[in-house]
Parts: C-alpha cells; structure tokens; sequence
C-alpha cells in the first residue's frame, strides 16, 4: 500500500514539475534574450540556454529607443481610474442584489448574469459603436467607461454578502444603523478578502487590456503598456533588435508578476471563501 502511494506521489510530483517547467520556461527564456547583447544574440545560430556575458544595455535602449515610460504613465492612469470606479460599482451593485429586498430581484440577478453568456466580440462592437458615438475616442474617458464593471466579480463579491449572518444586519438596523452605514462599517471589513481579490484581479486585468484600446485609440499619446509592446514590435527597432524588445516585455511584466507574488495568498483565500456557502 505504501509503495503504491509513493509511487503515485512520485508520479504527481513528476508531472507538476514537467508543467511548471513548461509555463516557466517562456519567461526565462524572456528574461534570458534580454540580458543578451545585440551582437551575441544575431550571432547565435543554435538558441543558447545561457549566457556568460549579461549586459543590460538592452534596457536602456528600451526606454531610450521609443516613449515606454508615456506608455507605463498612461496604463497607470487606466488603471488606478478603472479599479477604482469599477469597486464602487461592484460594491454597490453586489450589496444591492445580497441585502436589499426589492420586488424583480432575483429575476434582475439571473438576467444580469445571463449577460455573460454573451460573447465578449459582440459586447465590443457595440461599445465601440457606443464610445465613437459619443466622441469618446482617443480619450481617457472612452478606454475607463466600458471596463467599471464586471458581472463575475458582483456575483463573486455578492456570494460573499450573503455569507454574513442576517442576525449582524438586523442587530444593526435595532440600532438606528443605515444601510450605508452598515455596508462600510461591517461587510466590507468582514469581507476585505474577497475585497482585495477582486481588486487584484482588476489592476491585472486593466494592465493587460489590449484589444479594446487596440480598437478606441490610435493615437500614440494613449497608448497602454500592452498596445505600446506592440508599436515596438511593429517599428523598425522592435523587429531589428529582438533583446531590447525583451527587455521592454520584461519591464512591463515585473509589476504584475511581483504584485501577484506578494498577494498571491490573499487572491486564493478570496476566491475560495468566495466560492463557499456558509
């Protein structure tokens, strides 16, 4: 009995090693090409795994060679705006549909997550229409306003809602406590997990958003990190000189990557205590 657990452990751990060395290898190698010398790298005619001589030249010329750091203001800009709209909205919507008794409730609740049932190709075109509509193109405005909400995260924030007893409510509501009151002062603290999961979630999603401000913005001046990955790439210098390109991928991935290492405890614990029915 024991041999066969051994072996199946082995068998298990053999395999997730295998994946994580196949989900982790495309950011070596990412980091290693862009540690090479232009030179080193045009001349190697078999990939090498490794490099004796780093450099980080190729850094430089990342931010000197074309506007990265317009590119990392502007999604910064999106970012911080969009995440933050997007809880309020979220918050509200979520405590609504968790705690307020109104007549169409659950009716309103299914037909807002049958939403999401809808391709997300379609929600675009009739954003675009939308957003061209309102001369909303090339600005600030038109790349935050689609994105302030998310049907997945009311229904994860509002599972968590409805994890807290309803005696903290109606003890509350004894005491003179307003609805508001009691959504800032007791639900949110009980579920700051969650809170800080779906907010998490929401900086990864906007700094990675590509196709939607591919589609609003052709102007330079409001490019995010993800469209400006892809000027470079299409550019003479992207093309010719693959480490700087690299080097920038890099550098735009290290926020989200250090980010998600720091909290990367709190994301699962939010998600699963989401998930739960108490």
């Amino acid at each position: 009995m024991k041999k066969k657990l051994s072996l199946k452990k082995i068998l298990t751990y053999t395999l997730l090693v295998f994946w994580a060395i196949m989900v982790l290898f495309p950011f070596y190698w990412m980091i290693l090409t862009s540690v090479k010398s232009y030179s080193a790298y045009n001349a190697e005619y078999i990939p090498q795994f490794f490099t004796l001589s780093p450099t980080l030249q190729n850094y430089v010329e990342a931010f000197t060679a074309v506007d990265l750091s317009k590119y990392f203001v502007n999604t910064l800009i999106f970012t911080l705006a969009t995440t933050g709209v997007a809880i309020l909205v979220i918050v509200l919507a979520a405590f609504a549909f968790a705690r307020l008794k109104f007549r169409g409730n659950s009716l309103l609740f299914t037909l807002l997550l049958s939403l999401m049932m809808i391709p997300n190709e379609l929600v675009i075109i009739t954003n675009f229409v939308t957003i061209t509509n309102m001369n909303l193109r090339n600005t600030f405005l038109g790349l935050i306003l689609p994105s302030v909400t998310s049907i997945f995260y009311i229904y994860l924030l509002k599972e968590n809602f409805e994890q807290i007893p309803d005696e903290l409510y109606y003890a509350a509501k004894v005491d003179g406590t307003t609805d508001w009151d009691y959504l800032w002062q007791v639900m949110l603290p009980i579920s700051k997990p969650t809170i800080v999961t779906i907010v998490i979630l929401k900086v990864i999603e906007c700094w990675n958003s590509y196709v939607w401000p591919r589609l609003i913005t052709d102007n330079e001046a409001y490019y995010l990190v993800s469209n400006g990955i892809q000027a470079i790439r299409e550019s003479g210098f992207g093309r010719e000189n693959v480490p700087a390109m690299m080097a920038a991928v890099v550098v735009i991935s290290l926020p989200l990557i250090v980010l998600f290492l720091v909290f990367r405890n709190k994301i699962m614990a939010g998600v699963a205590k989401g998930g739960l029915k108490g």
